[in-house]
């Protein structure tokens, strides 16, 4: 399923079972196979590679969806060129990628994730940049002016207003 105003790039493909939201970037020469979802906003630098079987063997076939794992990239999601993701993992809201990267687990939401394997260094806006955050766990993008809210144990980030939100139900 391809969403409304997605833009493919030259030698691009997209097999049955893939799912691109609205306004999905796909850079030149990436193969989305089964089981890849792609929220809306989402950017796939050149040459990203998808897996979509853990453990495959030439003897043995593993085709369908009976044996594709699913790759779930959240809204506004990020990869960089030539990154890798492995097969079965979840990258969360805003979650960016750098170049070159294997991803072989999950990225929270607004995480930033580099190296092989790639290692969470920190946490990015919604605009794509680096957030820096002050004793109180508050950082603000120096483009949108959006604040964010660091979690308590430094593992999770949420914008303000959703963090505004959360306490005002508890």
């Amino acid at each position: 399923m391809l969403g409304e105003g997605c833009s493919l790039g030259q030698n691009v493909y997209v097999a049955d079972g893939v799912t691109l939201g609205r306004n999905v970037k796909v850079q030149n020469n990436v193969s989305l196979y089964g089981g890849v979802v792609c929220e809306n906003d989402v950017f796939l630098g050149p040459s990203v590679v998808f897996t979509n079987i853990k453990n495959p063997r030439s003897a043995v076939p593993r085709r369908g969806d009976g044996f594709y794992q699913t790759t779930y990239l959240a809204q506004g999601v990020s990869i960089g060129a030539n990154a890798t993701l492995v097969c079965g993992i979840r990258l969360g809201h805003y979650a960016f990628v750098g170049a070159g990267s294997v991803v072989t687990r999950d990225v929270p939401a607004f995480g930033l994730v580099y190296g092989n394997p790639a290692r969470q260094h920190g946490w990015i806006s919604k605009q794509g940049h680096r957030l820096h955050f002050d004793q109180v766990g508050r950082a603000t993008c120096p483009e949108s002016g959006e604040e964010y809210q660091l979690s308590a144990d430094k593992k999770t980030v949420v914008t303000r207003s959703q963090a505004e939100v959360s306490a005002s139900t508890n």
